[in-house]
Parts: structure tokens; sequence; C-alpha cells
């Protein structure tokens, strides 16, 4: 549905920089090993969230002001996202949708496993009509028995574009704790009104600072803006943009998408430290 307010950009796999690093460049020694570290983090960070996304996506009701605002308006999506152990319940007297994976780990048919609950307060505005504000909190939320918390602010902007503010969120692991806050822009510039997904196109802005597990601070900083193409062969990669991450030890990596200046919808990219570039290969 073009209605949606977050298009389902959990598909489009917005973390690809999660994996990037890891067989490409760890063994150079001009490579900033601190700054592959927030890399990582970052694009985990990001995972996540456009997953919550996904979620509330399926599971919001189709009125959130309405009284019997219980029905999700994306009910034939739902299997898609949530598992048979997860349970949605909603309150239309104070607009409160509840996502209960249970204190078990629940696994959801990408195969990871959730336990917890993601809390959800449609706060002004229908849901999708522009200025709609939908505050989410985590409680006892895990992802793969790694503990997320904070909180996320979606604001729809109209047309289906939307803001995303992440504050005071974390991704406790067994190696170390990721923390961060967030801004992100998501404006739709492609596929207004149409039904199809495959003809979407997305240009993201921002900025995230942080902690990495290593607990070194950083700034990842869009300086080219994030396109994304859902057209048949492009949706699993950006396929133009660049990151810029620097960290407090005044360490610098810059991530483009585009290296060839075509948008072209392939897995190539390229890194760029001190001075040097390498062409690398997304997962």
């Amino acid at each position: 549905m073009k209605t949606s307010m977050f298009r389902s950009l959990g598909l489009a796999a917005l973390a690809s920089s999660a994996l990037l690093f890891t067989t490409s460049c760890n063994k150079d020694k001009a490579d900033p090993t601190d700054n592959i570290e927030s890399a990582e983090d970052n694009g985990n960070a990001e995972e996540e969230n456009a997953a919550i996304g996904d979620i509330i996506n399926v599971s919001a009701p189709a009125d959130a002001t309405a009284a019997n605002g219980s029905v999700a308006a994306e009910p034939a999506d739902l299997e898609k996202v949530l598992s048979r152990c997860a349970t949605r319940t909603y309150d239309a007297a104070t607009r409160t949708l509840t996502i209960d994976f249970g204190p078990t780990n629940c696994v959801g048919p990408n195969g990871k496993a959730r336990r917890g609950k993601i809390v959800v307060v449609f706060e002004a505005g229908a849901y999708r009509q522009a200025g709609a504000v939908t505050t989410v909190t985590l409680v006892d939320y895990y992802v793969n028995d790694n503990q997320h918390t904070g909180t996320r602010i979606f604001t729809n902007t109209g047309s289906g574009s939307f803001t995303l503010a992440v504050r005071n969120a974390s991704i406790v692991t067994l190696n170390g704790t990721h923390s961060w806050t967030s801004q992100r822009q998501y404006a739709r510039t492609n596929g207004f009104g149409t039904r199809t997904i495959l003809d979407d196109t997305y240009q993201v802005m921002g900025q995230a600072n942080g902690t990495n597990r290593k607990g070194v601070t950083y700034t990842a900083a869009i300086q080219q803006p994030l396109v994304k193409s859902f057209a048949v062969g492009c949706a699993r990669h950006f396929i133009s943009g660049t990151v810029s991450i620097t960290n407090s030890r005044e360490k610098s990596l810059l991530l483009n998408y585009d290296p060839t200046g075509t948008a072209a919808c392939d897995n190539i990219a390229t890194i760029t430290v001190n001075g040097r570039t390498k062409t690398i290969r997304l997962k």
C-alpha cells in the first residue's frame, strides 16, 4: 500500500555496511580498525531501526484514532514479518500498540530471535497523514540475545517521507556496548502514485553520534544522499551516496556506494582512508 509510512525499508537492507568491512580491509595496516568497528556497530543499529519500522508498519491499526482501531492495517503482511509466537495488542483509549515477543526467544521469518516488547504510541494526527508522530520504546527487548534500548521517534512528513530520531539507544553484547543517537530524513523521490514498491526510490540524509563496542566515540555523517531504489536487482544496497565516519582518535573513513558515478545496481563500493582508495564488494 502506498499509504504506508515506512514503506518496509527493512527489505532494502539499509545496513549494508554492517557486513562491509570484515573481509575487505581488516588486514590492511592503513585501515583505521576503530572506524571499521564503528561502521559495523552503526550498520547493525540501522538494520534494527529498519526492522522495527517494518514491524510497526504491518502491525499498526488501520485507524489509530478509532475505537475499533485494533484491526491491523496490513493483516496479510503480519505473518511475513512477525512470528506466530509474537502477540499484538492495541489500546485505542491510549493509542498504544504493543508487540510482545514473550520472555523467551521468538524466532521470526527472517531467522532472528527476539524477546521482550516493542511499545508504540501514536501521538499526533492520523498515523498515515503528514505530521503524525509515532514514539517507540523497547521493554526488555533482545535480538539474538543482544539487548536493545532507547527511544525512536518517527514523524510523517507526507508523500511517504518521514524522519527518524533515535535517542539514548544502545546494543549490549558480550563484546561490549554500542551506544548512539541519530537523526535521519527519508525522502521518497519516486513511486508516489502506484501500488507497486518496484518503482519507489528514497534518499536518506542525516548523521549518528556514538561510542562503539571498544569505547571509541565516532560520528557517521551522510555526505551525499544515500539513494535506495526498489527496482528488481537494486534493493539490496544503496546505489549511490557517501558516508564519512570519523572517530575521537582523528581517524576517518569515507564509504562511497557509487565509485563509477553511474548509480549502477551492483555491490561495488569504495573506501578511502588517508588518501588511499580501495574497491570492495558489499555482502
